[in-house]
């Protein structure tokens, strides 16, 4: 008959062995897989009982890591972006996103995320104007919002796009999701590293959802004697930088007659119409603005956003 080994556990070893289950085995149901670890461990061999003691050790520790990465949920890039966000969708070139900006079937909804360098907030008429810009040239059925945030001046007396970019990157937290369409859009001072001395550029549309108003440029405009209100060139610019991402002219947005004013690029040629090449400066602007009427867009151009699926 074989004697089985009457051996004693150390109080110390049980006890801690015991703690360290009972961290993780709280509720009736893991108290139960508790006593079976517990009767596994009387009735082992001492060699046995060691190795048996590291592998639930290292399974234990396994779980408790895995336990941690559910509770930190995805993983964040330290500005609110998880590894998973497909930031791609929203860094294409301008006029790529001019279909579903357009029409309300694939994105019904449109936010637009909106950064503003202190001291340089969009006046509330500008919004305002540019919310009615939208709502007419948009099939957007469950709406149009739009967020402002106030950011410190990065410092800079100018800036170049790939500037712009990176301060975008940096920033942006609203990206394309499920049915919601998503613009950045940033108010910034300084000017523009490509303005000259004929022309000041007021705002830039260069990525698909991405666009750069240059808000200290405005006002120096804006503060000119008989010069249109702050708000009137800021809504002019604002809205004209919208009309490029768009798809005007031929710049996404098929044409649907010709009116593309090829030497000034993806401009239209008639000179009162929204998408003319000089309300991208403040010197054509200001000249092109009378009686402080915001231009609108002309027959042609309202033609193309129709056929591509706006109003």
């Amino acid at each position: 008959m074989r004697h089985q080994k009457n051996l004693k556990i150390p109080r110390l070893k049980m006890s801690w062995f015991t703690g360290i289950l009972g961290i993780w085995f709280k509720n009736k149901r893991d108290k139960g897989i508790l006593s079976f670890f517990i009767c596994r461990w009387v009735n082992m061999e001492l060699q046995v009982r060691k190795r048996f003691c590291s592998i639930c050790l290292m399974g234990l520790l396994g779980i408790l890591g895995l336990g941690c990465s559910a509770d930190s949920g995805q993983a964040d890039d330290g500005n609110g972006l998880n590894d998973t966000m497909d930031v791609s969708q929203n860094r294409k070139s301008v006029g790529d996103s001019a279909a579903d900006l357009l029409d309300g079937s694939r994105f019904p909804a449109l936010h637009l995320e909106i950064f503003y360098v202190e001291g340089l907030k969009p006046s509330a008429t500008t919004l305002d104007n540019f919310e009615s810009f939208l709502m007419e040239r948009l099939h957007k059925p469950d709406g149009v919002t739009i967020a402002l945030t106030e950011i410190s001046s990065p410092g800079q007396a100018v800036y170049s796009i790939t500037d712009i970019r990176n301060l975008e990157d940096d920033i942006r937290t609203a990206y394309n999701q499920e049915g919601i369409l998503k613009v950045f859009g940033l108010f910034i001072d300084g000017e523009y590293s490509e303005n000259t001395e004929n022309g000041s550029v007021l705002g830039v549309a260069y990525r698909n959802t991405s666009f750069v108003i240059f808000a200290d440029t405005i006002r120096e405009f804006s503060g000119q004697p008989l010069a249109p209100s702050t708000a009137v060139l800021e809504t002019t610019v604002l809205d004209h930088e919208f009309g490029h991402l768009l798809g005007l002219v031929n710049a996404g947005t098929p044409l649907q007659s010709t009116h593309q004013d090829e030497t000034h690029g993806k401009h239209c040629t008639t000179e009162d119409c929204l998408m003319y090449w000089t309300a991208e400066t403040g010197e054509g602007l200001i000249n092109m603005i009378s009686g402080g009427t915001i231009p609108g867009l002309d027959a042609a151009c309202l033609a193309d956003l129709q056929a591509n699926g706006g109003k």
